[in-house]
């Protein structure tokens, strides 16, 4: 066995520990130790980690600022909201949900009737999002559009979405779609079922982790580090970035749109005020703050973010937002990598303060003796490198 394959096979390893350990975590400790209601906001925070994951695909391996995924969490999240709604208005003997029948709307829209049948909700719910990132990305990145400009367009795009759905009545309008008593057949309130929608989102977390991962690890994952580098010269070897970019855009719109069908039946609700610009920037900031280049960052990041506006917004309800602002920059301006980069971070500071083997007048012989026999210093060793790399 190579150097390569043991390298593999360790890694390999590693991350199967990984998810074992996340599997005792999810399935068997925090149902024991967290009551019903803790469980629900874990299984809510868990919708935001599967959105973090997308993101830090397409951000942080990719290097697309992606600023409006509510709209494709939001795409999932009102699918799902309308066949539950539907469901729930058929067990009743109606033809139409009940607000339907407060604001007068005799009978259901004709886009509301494919979502009635639970197999074509399903598949909307995958498909939908997927193809409208696609749409959108090969209208975006084909003409090489990039950078802040890539990100005031997708922001634009949220703020037009919430701004849409606000005006239409037959979806709930300002105040959305909320009131479900089943998610497939499944009464939500029976705390049995409740414990179960934790579950299936613990599931689908570990599930999209495991293919972010070996998107990662792949040669597209290289491709896609090698596209947010160097572009051009991507683009010289024969590769189409625009191609490679449009499928790690669509994976992270394919994960939202799973997360926000998940979230609907967590939370009981979802509004305008769900998919619109604010939410789209705290999923950016959970990723920002966790780590976006690393696979599990996002995701502790995502969770942590979301705990912890929980926490203190109970306490501090008008000072919160002050201090997700300050712990942003701190973040963005100390810790480029994220708090998954700290612990690189302090071994380097570590190390520049750790004395060298022999000691200090050891060390100063040592570089004395290096710059008198004509040896090139680091500086110049990292030159010779790299025009050998360029010369390959």
């Amino acid at each position: 066995m190579n150097v390569v394959q043991r390298l593999s096979a360790n890694s390999s390893t590693r991350a199967l520990g990984g998810f074992a350990i996340a599997a005792v975590l999810l399935f068997g400790v925090a149902p024991v130790a967290l009551s019903d209601f803790r469980l629900s906001l874990l299984a809510k925070f868990l919708c935001f980690a599967i959105v973090a994951v997308g993101i830090g695909l397409a951000w942080g391996r990719g290097g697309m600022l992606t600023l409006g995924q509510g709209v494709f969490f939001g795409i999932g999240a009102y699918i799902m909201a309308m066949h539950m709604q539907i469901a729930d208005a058929a067990r009743q003997g109606e033809d139409v949900p009940e607000f339907m029948v407060i604001a007068g709307i005799p009978e259901l829209p004709s886009y509301w009737q494919p979502f009635a049948s639970a197999p074509v909700a399903v598949l909307g719910i995958l498909i939908l999002p997927a193809l409208m990132a696609a749409v959108l990305g090969f209208g975006v990145f084909k003409r090489r559009v990039k950078g802040a400009y890539f990100a005031i367009l997708s922001q634009a795009l949220a703020a037009a979405m919430a701004i849409l759905l606000i005006g239409q009545q037959t979806i709930g309008g300002f105040t959305g779609l909320s009131d479900f008593r089943s998610f497939f057949g499944f009464r939500l309130d029976d705390p049995v079922n409740r414990r179960m929608l934790f579950f299936i989102a613990a599931g689908t977390l570990l599930v999209v982790v495991a293919i972010a991962r070996q998107l990662m690890h792949s040669r597209y994952g290289e491709l896609l580090v090698a596209v947010r580098d160097q572009e051009e010269r991507v683009r010289f070897l024969g590769y189409d970035p625009a191609n490679i970019k449009i499928v790690a855009y669509v994976v992270a719109a394919f994960f939202a749109g799973i997360a926000g069908a998940l979230f609907t039946p967590i939370v009981g609700i979802i509004s305008p005020a769900d998919i619109g610009v604010v939410p789209s920037i705290a999923f950016l900031i959970g990723v920002a703050i966790g780590g976006r280049t690393t696979l599990l960052g996002p995701v502790l990041g995502a969770i942590g973010v979301a705990w912890a506006q929980t926490t203190f917004s109970e306490q501090f309800p008008s000072g919160w937002i002050y201090l997700q602002g300050i712990l942003f920059i701190v973040v963005v301006g100390f810790l480029p990598a994220g708090l998954a980069g700290f612990g690189p971070l302090a071994k380097q500071f570590t190390a520049r303060f750790r004395p060298a083997k022999g000691g200090a007048n050891a060390s100063g012989a040592n570089v004395a003796s290096v710059l008198s026999a004509g040896a090139p210093v680091d500086g110049a060793e990292k030159s010779a490198d790299d025009d050998k790399v360029e010369a390959r």
